[in-house]
């Protein structure tokens, strides 16, 4: 699903203070960016495993054989990414394939899509268009440079960023060259709106352009090359820049807002959860500000399982890696629970169809996976799901070189509209894990101490009668 750009700026609660909902170890590193589309993640881990997970219940859903060579792109109950010799969609209900075209071109950024279209970038400057509902090849274009960053879709349009420094528009319907237009630097990830492209470039300049011509409308200089894409709400465009400052600037005029520096460096384009905007760095820890003033707003730090403990289950088809070890109970998580419908470890999944039994029922809202009674395997997918008790102030386990391993994600809890934010984080020894958080109406628990200089009077004596 394309990120969520357009944002309504309504009141909304804020993210922080933030209560964990689910806490789940993969155990075994991710092998390219995950994907989401409204109600699941799409996970790709070692031994050419592709799993599905439910965004609010953390529940996997269903487990195949595939081999993604960059992130997968979900859209119109499919998901589609690129294999050695071939691009392929599967259904994302259960995971069976949709179509699967043989694909020999090597991309150079990921797949796009939007309203029906898949748009693909080859390293030799060829843009191709495909139906997604089918994988027919509608029309292919030479832009005569290679994509820099993914294509956006807007309207009519397709929008390329080239490494030679342009922004090339064409019509998505046939291929043909609307215009072009020479940046003072190469441009990263673009933001297409009806009327308006944001995009920041490699010369610390963040560019408005008007869709009708690539005329550019303003533009602001940074201290650093403008990093990830930017969003919107009804007012301002929010971007971060490697001069490690956030900024929102009027989405019409382009004057400053406001300013904040940041305390890590970014790696990604901020995301908005209500009223709060998140950035993230390398570092596993998120940082949060106040949308209205950029006042900074608290630190959010993943909740990650400790080492595992109990024997591990190795399962077959999928190589060497060991599966299936629960953790041992931490204060930051509380007894490990076991997805619904998982299969015995034993079990290898099928090319062409889903290993798991159906998914869970409701899938929309939000579950709790059944407690386990003993520490055993969690099944072919290797993950331990950990569902934290209510707590306050959640403590954190986690490793010193723990980091981010992609761009947060938020949607809204389909029950209470209330903001969710996944995180994905990685270390060497325990593998990726996600963390979903959401507000906390509970107050922060303020420890007691005692006062300084306490003098303790002793009773006095009463008279004897």
């Amino acid at each position: 699903m394309p990120p969520l750009s357009k944002i309504d700026l309504r009141t909304p609660p804020p993210l922080v203070p933030v209560a964990p909902v689910w806490t789940l170890a993969f155990n075994n590193q991710l092998t390219v960016p995950p994907a989401y589309d409204e109600t699941r993640v799409y996970i790709s881990i070692e031994g050419d495993r592709m799993v599905a997970y439910g965004l609010v219940s953390g529940i996997r859903e269903w487990m195949v054989s595939a081999q993604p060579q960059m992130e997968p792109v979900a859209g119109d109950g499919l998901l589609f990414f690129i294999e050695p010799d071939a691009l392929t969609a599967l259904h994302t209900a259960d995971g069976s394939i949709a179509w699967r075209l043989p694909f020999t071109e090597k991309l150079v950024v990921r797949p796009v899509w939007d309203n029906g279209w898949l748009i693909t970038a080859s390293e030799r400057g060829g843009i191709g268009a495909f139906r997604a509902s089918d994988g027919k090849l509608i029309w292919r274009r030479d832009i005569d440079s290679t994509a820099h960053a993914a294509p956006a879709l807007a309207s009519d349009r397709v929008y390329v960023p080239t490494s030679d420094g342009r922004i090339v528009a064409l019509q998505v319907e046939t291929g043909e060259t609307v215009w072009e237009r020479r940046l003072g630097g190469t441009p990263n990830d673009v933001l297409a709106l009806d009327e308006r492209l944001y995009v920041g470039a490699m010369d610390n300049f963040f560019y408005c352009l008007t869709t009708k011509d690539g005329r550019v409308d303003w533009k602001w200089r940074t201290g650093g090359d403008v990093i990830g894409l930017p969003i919107v709400d009804d007012h301002r465009v929010y971007f971060v820049a490697l001069d490690n400052i956030l900024r929102a600037l009027d989405l019409n005029s382009g004057v400053q807002h406001w300013m904040r520096p940041l305390p890590i460096r970014p790696a990604w384009g901020p995301v908005r959860a209500g009223s709060t905007i998140v950035v993230a760095g390398q570092a596993a820890a998120l940082r949060a500000f106040n949308v209205k003033d950029g006042a900074v707003t608290g630190t959010i730090t993943p909740g990650i399982p400790p080492s595992t403990s109990a024997p591990a289950v190795t399962a077959t088809g999928f190589g060497n890696k060991e599966l299936g070890t629960t953790p041992a109970p931490s204060t930051a998580v509380q007894p490990s629970t076991v997805p619904a419908g998982a299969v015995p470890a034993s079990t290898a999944p099928s090319t062409a169809a889903p290993v798991t039994a159906a998914p869970p029922a409701g899938p929309e809202q939000p579950a709790t996976p059944a407690p386990a009674t003993a520490p055993s395997s969690t099944g072919p997918g290797g993950e331990t799901p950990v569902t934290p008790a209510p707590v306050k102030s959640p403590a954190v386990t986690m490793a010193a070189d723990t980091e981010s391993a992609g761009p947060p994600h938020v949607f809204a809890d389909p029950s209470t509209r209330l903001p969710l934010l996944l995180m994905m984080t990685r270390d060497i020894a325990r593998g990726a894990a996600a963390t979903l958080v959401t507000p906390s109406f509970e107050p922060a628990i303020t420890p007691l101490v005692a006062l300084p200089n306490l003098i303790m009077l002793a009773p006095t004596p009463q008279p004897s009668k």
